[in-house]
């Protein structure tokens, strides 16, 4: 199957009016954020920008069509993701993490569960919040392991027609909501049998907003996405009816891997989005700037090549991402490869761009007054989150080439 990297004409208005929204209204977060002093606050300011987004369209466009919205796939995603990206970090995540938040529902609800509660996410309106509730506190690079005490601890156990979850989460965007008492809907990863294998002892549960059964513990004040709310939180006592559960009861592992599959893709093109955003900068930097000298700093070659080594890694991030989004879309054999490469290679390769262009502009890009110090604070979360690169990604592939057969 051939590869055309061509937007189609939908796609193509969809990155105008991108760029277009990302120059209007995207790059105010930061001053209207970066004063306030605790992440809970800084969160709070981020919501009349998103719920302009909202009603943009850009995430209804971005819901699959076959779950009633515009989406066509990984390759739409990307389009806005990279514009976005660029020029704010906070709504954006924000934005993109309703789309994981909601994947269990893209891949396995019944049509009767996606039109129960994808509908708030379909309307053009207020400032609806999804998550996909998995990572543990103590980590969950193993969240399916079966040894005792390990793997998933959040528990769902059935009471009747119901089934009751109690646990703890943590590192999961917007998980509670703008007001602390849970998003408007959290698919829980939970531990539904003990007695089964590894592979069929978790569920994915739908929980709808429930007001006192989320209890937010406190919110992670980051190093970078300053302005997005990461919490750790508890649920405790949360009851949903039998029919919550996303796809088959047991079938949790496998639902959560897949749903993590397409989101590593994207993290390649956050990548490239953070280090153009950078290269940006720094080029018009080194052809502005002379530093005391009698000409412009490009004119140097150490910096005329350290340039062209950023860009040509810019690209290669570039190319890779995109070419594992659109193999996602089309479900080509090496398609989950491609996406793992680009989430490890993007991330790792995008804060090494952005540190060395911060050596071409010098002393001065270690304050915030210039972009590059918050690029690289943004840049360093794309290693570890979304799986980490060391803990969850690297081993994937390392599976992937374990196994019997596997293509060289």
């Amino acid at each position: 199957m051939a590869m055309d990297f061509t937007l189609t004409q939908d796609q193509a208005r969809l990155a105008a009016d991108a760029r277009d929204f990302a120059r209007d209204v995207l790059s105010r977060v930061r001053d209207a954020t970066a004063h306030l002093a605790t992440p809970e606050a800084r969160f709070a300011a981020t919501r009349p920008f998103y719920e302009q987004a909202i009603a943009a369209g850009f995430l209804q466009r971005l819901i699959p069509a076959h779950c009633g919205g515009g989406g066509n796939g990984l390759v739409d995603m990307a389009v806005v993701a990279e514009v976005f990206y660029a020029a704010d970090v906070n709504v954006s995540l924000t934005l993109f993490a309703n789309l994981l938040g909601l994947m269990p529902l893209f891949l396995a609800g019944s049509d009767a569960q996606r039109a129960r509660w994808l509908a708030p996410f379909l309307a053009r309106t207020g400032a609806p919040l999804a998550a996909l509730a998995n990572s543990e506190p103590g980590g969950s690079a193993n969240y399916a392991s079966g040894v005792a005490g390990g793997g998933t601890r959040t528990v769902a156990r059935r009471d009747g027609d119901e089934w009751v979850i109690d646990g703890a989460k943590q590192w999961v965007s917007s998980a509670t909501g703008w007001d602390g008492q849970g998003a408007d809907l959290l698919c829980v990863v939970c531990r539904s049998d003990d007695d089964a294998p590894p592979e069929r002892a978790l569920s994915v549960f739908a929980l709808p907003r429930q007001p006192g059964s989320v209890v937010l513990e406190r919110a992670f004040d980051t190093l970078g996405h300053r302005a997005h709310l990461v919490p750790r939180f508890r649920i405790q006592g949360a009851r949903v009816p039998a029919d919550h559960v996303i796809g088959e009861l047991g079938g949790g592992k496998a639902l959560v891997d897949a749903s993590f599959t397409g989101t590593a893709a994207l993290v390649g093109v956050m990548g490239a989005a953070l280090a153009q955003a950078a290269f940006d900068f720094a080029l018009d930097f080194a052809r502005r700037e002379t530093r005391g000298g009698a000409q412009p700093i490009i004119e140097h070659q150490a910096v005329g090549y350290a340039l062209a080594d950023a860009k040509s890694a810019i690209e290669a991030i570039r190319s890779l991402a995109w070419r594992a989004c659109w193999a996602m879309d089309a479900q080509t054999q090496d398609a989950y490869e491609l996406a793992l490469h680009s989430k490890i290679f993007g991330s790792e390769t995008a804060v090494r761009v952005i540190t060395e262009l911060m050596r071409v502009v010098g002393i001065d890009s270690y304050d915030h007054t210039l972009p590059l110090a918050g690029l690289l604070q943004d840049a360093l979360a794309l290693p570890l989150f979304d799986g980490g690169n060391m803990g969850v990604r690297r081993r994937q592939l390392h599976d992937l080439f374990r196994a019997p057969g596997a293509p060289a």
